[in-house]
């Protein structure tokens, strides 16, 4: 029996509707859950929204509506924009919910009895934008000379009394943490920033405020919020039921992997992991900060108007084929620069004219040729059993490995090396040709391609779950044969000698135009 899964995204903060980047993260996790779901293993893919903090106060009180109807409205954009990428999440958290405030202060007074929390004065910078406090080292010169966040965001000098976590108590546990799990941080540069940070001395962490109400009560003095990253990283707990569901905590916890961005990697490796030693709670296995997506070299912000709506990319061109274009066209860990020219290309060289028509022609070769009953396999060529042996290393070990991995790119590298070979293969063959000349070698070529198209169309049902669905299910491989090691078997044999009959092939992915105004 395979162990349980649990991965979770970053839950993302809603004072704006979501942007491209959300899309990209989520997109990767729901790759994942539905991977090892594929795998036999049972999954938990959790995300949602982060809806405390003085950053959605303030955008509720200049919307005129109170914190609450801001998040219900945005947290619903999220929803809905989910929905449409086909997000297989098993939770929607927001942290709004009732439960989430039991959890959070559920944490809080475990940090409280190991002795961790005490109240204090704070004076420093604090970015509302980031929700994050700053020493004055880490500050640099705006443009204007005001002082600026590691992340160019403006900061303000804050005073008020808070409860103070003793971070600093927790530096050398955490340096041996991350000695002992060197792949606990992961890409390897995001490990050396978060070492080098720690390594330079950590100071005792505000985390409650007064200066506004919306948030998780401290419990005891409710006068005072949590700082919105502590009850943030709860979530991934609440999420279980925590601390009330033992068994789904036993199950699932520690969470396989927290799937981030690369700008807040510091409060899930520092920060959660040392919130988690106070509050005795066992650490997640994996944290991995992805890269930005930048908008032909520039980082989308309102200001300069480049802001993309994931949701319109997707209706404009397709939901699978956005998934593909965004985990095909970056290395996972780094930045990336796309266009839509990119999307269309991509879609256009790799899709419809690789795999698409590489399915079409085979398909409908079977159903003129054959009148839409599976050809036997007769004997096989040491061409024949080369292809499959190809297709069979990339679905067994190549691929599994870089979702593994979270080599996305390269797992579809690896997937469209095993197409280039089978079109390399039908080419060679000329089943057409065949028809005339050797009609059993024709539906020996046939049989395989259809063997390997089906392996093909399994492998990269994760990224493409819709289209991939709709091939296999014209295909006749049903759901008992979608997993990697029925569809390795022996399968084709018993489908072809059922009364299974294939029907007119239909297009999977059409030729993609850039709009007239991208042309411009």
């Amino acid at each position: 029996m395979a162990d349980p899964f649990y991965i979770t995204t970053a839950i993302h903060y809603p004072n704006g509707r979501p942007h491209i980047g959300h899309a990209y993260e989520t997109i990767a996790a729901d790759v994942l859950a539905r991977f090892h779901r594929q795998a036999g293993r049972e999954v938990r893919f959790q995300t949602g929204t982060d809806e405390h903090g003085l950053k959605m106060a303030q955008k509720a009180r200049e919307l005129g509506v109170t914190p609450r109807e801001l998040a219900d409205e945005m947290s619903g954009y999220f929803r809905d924009l989910f929905a449409k990428l086909n997000i297989s999440h098993d939770r929607f958290f927001r942290t709004s919910e009732d439960e989430h405030h039991r959890a959070s202060q559920a944490l809080w007074r475990a940090m409280e009895e190991n002795g961790d929390l005490y109240l204090d004065r704070y004076e420093g910078w604090y970015s509302i934008r980031d929700e994050a406090y700053y020493d004055e080292s880490e500050l640099t010169e705006g443009e204007g000379g005001e002082k600026v966040s590691p992340q160019g965001t403006p900061v303000e000098w804050t005073v008020e009394e808070s409860w103070f976590f003793r971070l600093s108590k927790y530096q050398q546990p955490l340096l041996d943490f991350y000695r002992d799990n060197p792949d606990f941080i992961r890409p390897e540069s995001r490990r050396n920033e978060v070492m080098r940070f720690v390594e330079g001395g950590l100071r005792d962490l505000s985390v409650s405020r007064t200066s506004f109400d919306w948030g998780v009560k401290v419990p005891g003095h409710d006068n005072h919020v949590m700082y919105v990253w502590v009850d943030a990283l709860t979530n991934y707990l609440t999420g279980l039921g925590f601390p009330d569901d033992t068994e789904a905590m036993a199950k699932f916890w520690p969470a396989d992997l927290h799937l981030i961005g690369k700008d807040i990697v510091r409060f899930h490796a520092v920060y959660w992991p040392a919130f988690l030693m106070s509050a005795g709670v066992s650490l997640p296995k994996h944290v991995f900060g992805h890269g930005f997506l930048l908008n032909r070299g520039q980082k989308e912000s309102k200001s300069l108007g480049n802001t993309t709506d994931p949701g319109a990319l997707a209706d404009r061109y397709g939901v699978d084929v956005l998934r593909y274009f965004l985990l095909r066209e970056f290395s996972f860990g780094q930045d990336g620069s796309y266009s839509q020219e990119a999307i269309v290309s991509r879609s256009n060289s790799e899709l419809a004219n690789s795999f698409g028509n590489l399915a079409q022609r085979t398909l409908s070769l079977i159903f003129k040729n054959c009148d839409g009953i599976l050809p036997p396999v007769g004997i096989r060529t040491a061409d024949d059993d080369a292809l499959l042996a190809h297709v069979g290393r990339v679905i067994a070990k190549d691929m599994p490995a870089a979702y593994t991995d979270l080599a996305f790119a390269q797992a579809l590298e690896s997937w469209m090396g095993a197409v280039f070979a089978c079109n390399a293969y039908i080419d060679a063959q000329a089943p057409w040709t065949l028809k005339k000349t050797d009609f059993a070698r024709m539906e020996t070529v046939l049989a395989t391609l259809y063997v390997a198209i089906a392996q093909l169309a399994l492998a990269v049902e994760p990224v493409m779950p819709t289209a991939m669905d709709k091939l296999l299910g014209a295909m006749g491989v049903g759901k008992d044969l979608r997993t990697p090691e029925a569809i390795r078997s022996d399968w084709y044999a018993p489908l072809e000698t059922s009364d299974f009959r294939l029907a007119k092939p239909e297009g999977l992915f059409p030729r993609l135009e850039l709009p007239e105004a991208e042309l411009s």
